[in-house]
């Protein structure tokens, strides 16, 4: 797996429909649809979710190539998520595959596939959200539907801010550990070879450049910002302002609907 398929926080700029929804109701719909993934039990509402997400996909021209290449980080947690419902989940009656202490039902092998199912869809639509939303307008919208919490005292602002940088420099971190990897390789270093802890120790000589960076960044930065007289979320202004349309009121019907349809086929078994 090569740093460059780590994807997350990255944004790609375009003119879909999903690109020009409010940030605020993009936030609500993937709140929204992982609700429906956990509120989902059956074959029907798994289809029913996936279609959603297919034809979100197909509307964000996002393409699914980059979906997949941003998979391939998880792709061993996604694997031994699946693994362990396997072997794991308990069944009625006599087990498929039996070896040594391992028991394979057919319940187990049901969990694991829609364990699976249920990851990859909660990190897609994730990822969708990031793709489709720069990260200034992600920390409006979350600062705006965070803003009753102002009254209880909650630093709203600087909270919706360390996530905007955070979401930021993700990408940044990635493309500076790659530069520090291929000189240590350029060096001799090798981290292709050798056991799994032998490649771990191989990763320590990256820790420090890479922390020296980080912290010369974050305090070029904070340097930036207090150039520009920044002073928190006091009397600041946007650019450009928040506003719903007809498109984010129909995305969030829509949104809604979908829960409710989840939950009634839920509640039906299927």
């Amino acid at each position: 797996m090569a740093l460059k398929d780590i994807t997350l926080g990255q944004y790609f700029p375009g003119n879909s429909i999903l690109h020009r929804l409010d940030p605020r109701t993009k936030l609500l719909l993937t709140v929204a649809y992982i609700a429906a993934l956990f509120l989902a039990g059956g074959t029907a509402a798994y289809l029913l979710l996936l279609a959603v997400l297919g034809a979100a996909i197909a509307v964000s021209h996002v393409g699914i190539r980059s979906i997949l290449r941003g998979m391939r980080p998880v792709v061993v947690i996604v694997v031994l998520t699946g693994v362990l419902n396997l072997f794991y989940t308990p069944g009625e009656g006599d087990p498929l595959v039996r070896f040594w202490v391992f028991r394979i039902y057919a319940e187990g092998i049901y969990a694991a596939i829609f364990m699976v199912l249920r990851i990859l869809m909660l990190i897609t639509c994730t990822f969708l959200l990031t793709y489709t939303t720069s990260p200034i307008r992600l920390t409006d919208g979350l600062e705006n539907l965070m803003g009753p919490l102002k009254k209880l005292g909650a630093p709203v602002h600087e909270l919706a801010m360390m996530m905007s940088i955070a979401l930021r420099f993700i990408p940044t971190l990635i493309e500076e550990t790659d530069k520090i990897m291929s000189a240590q390789k350029a060096r001799g270093a090798d981290f292709d070879t050798g056991n799994l802890v032998q490649k771990a120790q191989a990763l320590v000589p990256l820790l420090v450049p890479l922390f020296i960076s980080a912290f010369r960044r974050a305090d070029e930065l904070a340097v930036a910002m207090e150039c520009r007289c920044y002073h928190g979320g006091e009397g600041r202004t946007r650019l450009r302002q928040l506003r719903y349309g007809r498109n984010d009121v129909l995305f969030l019907l829509g949104g809604a609907a979908l829960v409710a349809l989840v939950a009634a086929l839920g509640f039906f078994g299927l």
